[in-house]
Parts: structure tokens; C-alpha cells; sequence
């Protein structure tokens, strides 16, 4: 029986029901050691009875390091349904749990070139399929009955199986899916990892409750002063006043002035202590190994002479208790760490070679072989190294604790040295930036190779970069590429081909530190001398060629011819042997910041689809965003909304926080549009706030977070606070950002709307430069479009009519009704009402069909101060989509014919959460049925 845990309960109770009655949800309960984490799970699960399947598992301290060591136990029961996966998911779980083999990855070594990813590269992608498979997983284990999932001692969880049950909580729909985990706090700990998760604290009983637990546990005969000294040193802590009462020993008695955890475990010791020698070294075997399970249990116990019949007096005094399925389960988890902190040091080292003795080849036997080792060994530090180059395979944290280990038990100066660096690299990538600073230092101080500085250099670049050091990033990433560049030490394998790569990251640090850092990495990359069948050229030679003329630079001497199509360095790319979307994404941006918005649709919808069929999922918020600004540009603003709405939520499932800024700032901006102000501002302060974890970078999005609120100002009249942002967005270190130079027709209308030209003077002379680099005529439509409003007068109209022209040969609504608005007020204000009303008509009707209703708005104002009544919006204008993004996706794929399957594959999602938006959307389209889809939307 639980005392004064109703809060606990209610909350655990509305999370069963939420499953029972086809939704899902997640909990996270936290609390002190002993505070009745643990006895709320097994309430939870006994509340959950026969209605619901159960599946458990419990992290364990010395599977910290075993990358999914928790996610593998806790998904056992499921493992016979993983062909209804989607493919690349039910590899990447396999792999994960050591079922199939991981891709193989270039040799791990300090002269393997890096991945070509920007400086802040998120972490493997694999990772992120592992999670979506975990929630494929979890959804088929909930499709007969509701499943209760629950995940005790998360703290000591390793990382790689926690975020992929992150991953899949925050995607928990409708699923039927309870997860319920819990998690200690150490009282006045300064900081807790936040999961993202519902939450609910634990705390100390209420005095009245903890008397009724403390009479029930210790009996009637206790003494009163006994009793409350207990109640006093329990502080309402449930396992201190059930454990307490029984401690032996005069050290349990004379504890009071410890903490309380350590009084606990000093109860313990004293239960343990009272146990036959054999019996404590069976629990300490049990203790040290992590899976519980008597295979592996009892043959390591063997070796050291006990047997299984010396279990019996562990389980008698109710230690521990031996489960259906053959796995010791300790009483509560402090008993684990009670008897390995007991335990003399030698022979803990001698229980970690017993265990490594009974288990099979693989890294769990390697592990408890590195823990038992107490000398160097060459051997052993071989095969940690190989353990970690698997867990970077399968997309595991734990890697640089390997290859720190390893390096650690390396006889060999130059080779531990070598594992050093490859530690500081694997820190890097699991986000662990002052360990891998450290072993970056460690390292240097070790070696005079300029491929080893180089390597190390780029993990200190990657630690600035995310410390919002953009300066600091891109001159370590420069230099480091020139010396591999001109290094004599470096193998030939790796000179031009790996400094071009180094100078790619150079690149995406500098773009945040400003222009002339751009230009600077530009040119030492146009001038690399790159064979032509190396994957890495025809992207070194486009790069510069492309965003150089758009910064009103001449390109260095090898990119001066006319820039070819994009699509001509794709496959040129290809036959040298590019074959991952992450090749060739910077191509999508470098187009974009040409003007070249059409080849950036056609590419980045081309590389997303790929990425999509291949699982490359950690590159795809980065070529949903340029894919979302091409289709912005475009006038598609439903799809650019789709497209990035789907892409900001793979980025906060990787953690990639960069595009999380960036993708929130471009949503504020589509809300901007039309004028859902409370949904814009939501926005452009989440992209404005977004840095991320260990790191005071200002925001990536803070350029497009400024222009959406700038467009807000705009459309709602607010001129003077528009031209103030728009200002500062495009002269500042910005102002070579896309969206600075896009912005520039806004502040020259806001400007003028002012009475103050002159502020857009000088942005407007930077954007007709980048116009005639662009050479594209929506481009020439807005320069004419700003020099129409920036005047002379007796210019104007010859300006518009010409942009309208131009506007007329492309496919840009949105850019041609603003232009056909500006002309129109312009005639109106001139007297020429006649002239000014099928402009304004043709405008209305433009915004009326996209729904920008601030500049609906304006039009029918305009119009009917003609003399002619603006038409009133139908009720479909008037409205916003009935279809969240979600359910508009969900459907448009439903009408191709795509089954709930396949489109849960494409959008990964369960099909139990697609069948649920699919019911969810037909009411609003006015449907019954999917045959209604295609001539519906």
C-alpha cells in the first residue's frame, strides 16, 4: 500500500487513460533516492492490470557507456515484429542492438578525412532511426491492447538508449502508448538534465503518512524515542523509514550526520554484511553485471567457487528476487551501489574479469575486461578501439569513453596519442564539448603532426562554434586547413581533398562572423588544387563561383566563367563519387544566395526525397530549410509551411538547435504573411532565444526572426518600427544573409512610407548590385519595384509598368500583387482613380488566394478609396486552412494512394497517428472517406 501518494497517482492514472482511450503520453517522475520512485512504478503497473501489455527495464550505473544496453532490454519483447518496419529504421535498430551489421565507415584513424558537415554537425542520423524505430516498435507492441512502458533509474540510463525513447515519446500520438519513466535528483544538485518531458516531483511524505508507513514497517513495540529520531532523519524519504528500522551494526546507529543516501546505503551495507561470504560474492557478481541475467550470472560466479545455491540466503532476507524470465532484480537500486561501494577494490576488479570471462566475444566482454584492467595492454586498448568505431557506426553515444579508455591502456606514446584525438573528436559529435576540449589539449601537448593539430583544432573550432564564437571557429578551421594544405607530414591522401573539407566548415562558421570571413574562406577554396575526380571539387569550385558575384565580389580566378547550372556539379559530384544527400546540401544554398530559387526547389526537393528513401535524416533539416525559402519565394506558401513545420520537428529531435532557430524565424515569417501576429511573435522569440545547450551563440535565426517581425510591422501599418528592424537586418554583420538581402524591397517601402529614403540608400545600392549578379527577372522586377517608390516621380511609373512585365514571366504572386498594390496606390494618389482599380482588383484577389490578410486588408482599403466597393471575402478567404500542416501532409499523400503505412514511413510517424489525423481531417474537409481526397484538396 502507498501512503500520501494520491497527487502521483492521479497523474499516473491520467496517463493510463489517455493510452487506454487511443492516445499516448509520456511522464517523467523525479525525486531523491528512496523518495518512491520506484514504488510508483509498480502502483502504475498494478493499476494498469490485464488491460494493458507491460514491458520494463531499469538503467543500471555500469551500462552507462554501453551505447543502447537499456533500449535493447527494454524492447526485447518486441524484436520478433521488427520486419514491420520501415527498412532503413529496422536496420538502424539492428544495428543498434547488434542484430545486423552497421554501415562501414572509412577506417577510424586521425588521417580518415572528416565528414564534409558544417562545424556544428548534429549527431549521426542513424541515431534519429533508431528512435523512429523505437516508436514503430513501441506502436506495434500497442496494437492488441494499451502497452505500459516503463523505464525505472533513467539517470543512469546510457545516453543512446535515452534519446531515442526520447525521440519517440515526444512523436507519441495515438498510439495507445503509456511511457512512464522516473529519475533521481540529488537534493541541492545545481543542475538536472531536462528531458523535454511532463513532469512530476517526488517528495518526502507527509508527517502523518510517514508515521502510518514507519508503525506498519517497524511494528507497534518501537519505541517513541526511536520513533521519532527515525520520522526526524527520514524527512518523509519512504525507503529511509522502511530500511532504517532494520539496520544492524553500530555505524547505522551513529550515522545521523550524513546525508541521507549515505545512511541508506550504510543500512544496506549492514544487511549485506550479515550474509555468508559466498552469498556476498554472488551479489556483488550481480551487482557488477549489468543485464541481471543468471547466464551470464552463475558461470562468472562459478569461477570464483559459488555456486547458485548460495543465492538462497539473499533471496530469503528479500535482497533480491529472481524473475520469470531468469534475471536477479535487486530490492531497491541503492542496493547495487551499496554492495559495489562495500566491496574492496581488488576484488572488484577481480569480479569484472569473472564476468568477462563468462560472456561471449563482443563490447560488453570488452568492457568489463577495461574495467578489471590495472596495467597496459595492447591487446585490450585494440579492442576498445573497435568497440568504439562500432558505436559510432551504430550511432551510439559512448564512443570517446572508449577511445579514452583505449588510449589510456596503450603501451605505444604515438598510438594512445592517436586514440586521444579520436576521443576528442567522438566528444565532440555526442555534444560533450568541454571533455573533448580537454582531451583535444591532452592530445596536443602530445604530438608536433600537423594532421593531428589540424584534427584537434577543428574539435576546439567545433566547441567555439556552439559557444557562439564565430570568429574564434572560423580562423582555427582556416588555419588548420592551410597547413594541411602546405604540410610535407601529411598523407597525400588527405592534403587538398581534406583542407577543402575543413574550409567547407571554415565556411558555414564564417557565414555567422560576417562577410569578409566569407570571402576570405571562399578564396582559399576557389585556389585548392583539387583533382577533377575528387567528390569534394565540383561543390569547391561552385561554392565560391556562386556566392562571391552575390556579395558583389569578383570570384577568384578559377570560377570567373559563367556559373553553369547547379544541377551540372551534382552529377559531376556524383561520378566522382558523392553519394549522400550530406555531399551535396551546400549546393542548395549556394544557389539560394545566387538568386537561383528555381534550381534550389528542384534540388533540395530532389535531396530530401533521397535523404527520405536513404535515412540520411540528420542532413534534412538543413535541406528543408532552403527548400522552405525556395518555396516561399516562390509564392508557395502552404508547401514552404509543410516543408519546414515537418523539418523543425526532426531538428529538435536531433537536437540540431541551429535549425531549430532558423526554422522557427522562417514559420514566424509564413505567420507574418498572414497576419496571425500572436503565432508570429510565438515564433520569431523561440528562433531569437534558441542557442542550445553548453552555448551563448547568438541565435542562427535571428536575421529571419527580425525580417518576419519587420513584415508584421509592415503589414499592420507599422512603418517606423519595419524600417528600424529592416535597417539594422540589412547594413549589420548580417546583411549578406539571404533574408538580409531579400528584406531590402521591404525597407525601401517602409522607408518611403516614412518620409526617409535616405535610410534605404545604401541597402538599396548593395541589392541592385546582387540583382544583376542574380540575372534572374522576378529579381529585376524588385529593384524596379524600388526605384519606382525611391523616385524621381516622373520615373515611377515607367519603373512599375516595367516590373510588372517582368513580374508577368514568372511565377511569383505574392512579390507581383504587392507590386500591383504599391503601382495602384501610387495612381490613386496621383488622382488617376480609373487607372489605379485593375491593379488593385488584380491585387486583392492575389492576397485573397494566398490568405495574407494584412495585405487583403490594405488592398480593399485602397480599393474602395477609389470609389469602388472592395468585393467582400468569401467565407474560404476569410478562413485559415481547417488542416493543421500535419494533416494537410497526411492527406496530400492519402490522395496519391499512399496506405497509412507507407505514408507513417515517409513522414515518420506511427500509422496509428496517421489513421488518427486522417478521421481528424475529414470532418474539416466536409468528407467521409479517403476516395474523397482527390477531388477535395
Amino acid at each position: 500500500m502507498l501512503y500520501g501518494r494520491e497527487h502521483e497517482q492521479v497523474a499516473v492514472d491520467g496517463l493510463l487513460a489517455r493510452a487506454r482511450d487511443g492516445g499516448a503520453g509520456a511522464l517523467l517522475l523525479r525525486g531523491e533516492a528512496g523518495i518512491g520512485k520506484t514504488a510508483l512504478l509498480d502502483d502504475a503497473v498494478a493499476r494498469a492490470g490485464t488491460a494493458f501489455r507491460v514491458i520494463r527495464a531499469a538503467g543500471v550505473e555500469y551500462e552507462a557507456e554501453l551505447p543502447f544496453a537499456g533500449l535493447s532490454l527494454l524492447l526485447a519483447p518486441g524484436l520478433d515484429r521488427l520486419d514491420v518496419l520501415p527498412g532503413p529504421q529496422r536496420r538502424a535498430l539492428e544495428a543498434a542492438f547488434g542484430l545486423g551489421e552497421a554501415p562501414e565507415d572509412p577506417a577510424a584513424a586521425p588521417s580518415a578525412a572528416p565528414a564534409s558537415a558544417p562545424a556544428s554537425a548534429p549527431a549521426p542520423a542513424d541515431r534519429l532511426l533508431v528512435g523512429l524505430a523505437t516508436l514503430g516498435l513501441l506502436a506495434e507492441l500497442a496494437a492488441d491492447q494499451p502497452l505500459l512502458c516503463v523505464l525505472d533509474d533513467v539517470q543512469w540510463l546510457d545516453r543512446a538508449s535515452l534519446d531515442a525513447l526520447l525521440l519517440a515519446a515526444r512523436r507519441l500520438q495515438a498510439e495507445g502508448v503509456a511511457l512512464l519513466l522516473a529519475a533521481r535528483s540529488e537534493p541541492g544538485a545545481s543542475a538536472e538534465r531536462q528531458l523535454g518531458l511532463p513532469e512530476v516531483r517526488v517528495t518526502g511524505l507527509a508527517e502523518a503518512d510517514a508515521t502510518r508507513l514507519l508503525a506498519e514497517r517497524a511494528g507497534p513495540d518501537l519505541p517513541a524515542a526511536v520513533r521519532d529520531r527515525l520520522l526526524a532523519e527520514a524527512a518523509g524519504n519512504p525507503l529511509a523509514l522502511t530500511e532504517l528500522p532494520v539496520a544492524t551494526g553500530p555505524q547505522a546507529h551513529t550515522a545521523g550526520g550524513l546525508p541521507l543516501t549515505s545512511r541508506l546505503l550504510i543500512a544496506f551495507h549492514g544487511q549485506v554484511t550479515g550474509l555468508p561470504p559466498a552469498t556476498q560474492t554472488l551479489l556483488l557478481v550481480a551487482a557488477a553485471e549489468e543485464s541481471g541475467e543468471l547466464d551470464v550470472l552463475l558461470p562468472a560466479a562459478a569461477a570464483l567457487g559459488v555456486g547458485a545455491e548460495h543465492l538462497a540466503p539473499a533471496e530469503e532476507s528479500g535482497l533480491v528476487t529472481v524473475t520469470p524470465d531468469r534475471r536477479i532484480a535487486f530490492r531497491h537500486p541503492l542496493l547495487r551501489s551499496a554492495i559495489l561501494q562495500r566491496a574492496p577494490h581488488h576484488q572488484r576488479l577481480t569480479v569484472h574479469r569473472a564476468v568477462a570471462g563468462a560472456l561471449p566475444d563482443g563490447d560488453r566482454r570488452t568492457w568489463h575486461l577495461a574495467l578489471a584492467a590495472t596495467a597496459p595492454d595492447a591487446a585490450l586498448a585494440d579492442a576498445l578501439e573497435r568497440t568504439a568505431v562500432r558505436t559510432g557506426r551504430r550511432g551510439g553515444h559512448g564512443g570517446a569513453a572508449a577511445y579514452e579508455r583505449a588510449a589510456r591502456l596503450t603501451p605505444d606514446r604515438d598510438a594512445a596519442t592517436r586514440r586521444l584525438v579520436l576521443a576528442a573528436e567522438a566528444a565532440t559529435e555526442e555534444g560533450e564539448l568541454a571533455r573533448a576540449e580537454a582531451l583535444a589539449d591532452e592530445a596536443a601537448a602530445r604530438t608536433d603532426s600537423v594532421l593531428a593539430h589540424a584534427l584537434l583544432d577543428h574539435v576546439r573550432a567545433t566547441a567555439h562554434f556552439w559557444r557562439g564564437s564565430y570568429p574564434t571557429a572560423y580562423r582555427l578551421l582556416l588555419d588548420a586547413a592551410l597547413a594541411l594544405a602546405t604540410s610535407s607530414d601529411a598523407p597525400d591522401v588527405v592534403e587538398p581533398a581534406h583542407a577543402a573539407r575543413m574550409l567547407f566548415q571554415a565556411f558555414h562558421a564564417a557565414w555567422y562572423a560576417g562577410e569578409e570571413p566569407v570571402a576570405e574562406v571562399l578564396d582559399r577554396l576557389a585556389a585548392l588544387p583539387l583533382a577533377d575526380d575528387d567528390p569534394v571539387a565540383p561543390l569547391a569550385r561552385y561554392l565560391p563561383a556562386a556566392v562571391l558575384p552575390a556579395l558583389g565580389r569578383p570570384a577568384a580566378a578559377p570560377a570567373r566563367a559563367a556559373l553553369p547550372p547547379a544541377r551540372e556539379a551534382v552529377e559531376a559530384a556524383r561520378r566522382a563519387g558523392a553519394e549522400s544527400p550530406a555531399d551535396l546540401v551546400q549546393l542548395c544554398g549556394a544557389t539560394l544566395v545566387l538568386g537561383r530559387d528555381e534550381e534550389t526547389v528542384d534540388l533540395g526537393g530532389e535531396l530530401v526525397a533521397e535523404a527520405r528513401a536513404k535515412g540520411t535524416l540528420g542532413v534534412m533539416p538543413t535541406l528543408q530549410f532552403f527548400l522552405a525559402e525556395a518555396e516561399l519565394f516562390h509564392g508557395r506558401h502552404a508547401d514552404a509551411e509543410l516543408t519546414a513545420t515537418e523539418a523543425l520537428d526532426l531538428a529538435r529531435d536531433t537536437g540540431q538547435h541551429q535549425w531549430v532557430s532558423q526554422l522557427s524565424a522562417l514559420l514566424a515569417y509564413l505567420a507574418a504573411l498572414d497576419g496571425r501576429t500572436e503565432r508570429c511573435t510565438e515564433l520569431a522569440t523561440t528562433a531569437l532565444a534558441t542557442t542550445g545547450p553548453q552555448t551563448a551563440a547568438p541565435a542562427a535565426g535571428r536575421p529571419w526572426a527580425h525580417w518576419a517581425l519587420a513584415l508584421l510591422d509592415l503589414g499592420q501599418g507599422r512603418a517606423a518600427g519595419a524600417a528600424d528592424r529592416l535597417h539594422a537586418l540589412t547594413t549589420g554583420p548580417h546583411r549578406h544573409h539571404v533574408s538580409a538581402t531579400r528584406a531590402v524591397p521591404d525597407l525601401v517601402e517602409a522607408a518611403v512610407r516614412l518620409g526617409t529614403p535616405d535610410r534605404a540608400a545604401e541597402a538599396y545600392e548593395r541589392f541592385a548590385r546582387w540583382t544583376t549578379a542574380a540575372d534572374r527577372p522576378w529579381a529585376e522586377a524588385l529593384r524596379l519595384r524600388c526605384q519606382a517608390l525611391l523616385g524621381p516621380d516622373e520615373l515611377a511609373e515607367p519603373a512599375y509598368r516595367a516590373a510588372l512585365d517582368l513580374h508577368a514571366t514568372t511565377h511569383r504572386p505574392f512579390e507581383q500583387a504587392r507590386t500591383a498594390l504599391l503601382y495602384g496606390e501610387w495612381l490613386r494618389r496621383t488622382r488617376r482613380r480609373t487607372d489605379a482599380r485593375p491593379h488593385l482588383t488584380a491585387a486583392l484577389e492575389v492576397f485573397d488566394r494566398l490568405a495574407a490578410h494584412p495585405w487583403s486588408t490594405r488592398a480593399r482599403t485602397e480599393l474602395s478609396a477609389t470609389g469602388t466597393p472592395a468585393p467582400t471575402p468569401q467565407p474560404s478567404q476569410a478562413l485559415p486552412n481547417p488542416l493543421t500542416p500535419q494533416e494537410l501532409q497526411i492527406a496530400r499523400l492519402a490522395a496519391q494512394g499512399l496506405t497509412n503505412r507507407d505514408i507513417a514511413a515517409q513522414l515518420f510517424l506511427s500509422p496509428r497517428t496517421v489513421a488518427h489525423h486522417l478521421y481528424k481531417a475529414y470532418p474539416k474537409l466536409g468528407i467521409t472517406s479517403r476516395t474523397a481526397l482527390p477531388t477535395t484538396l
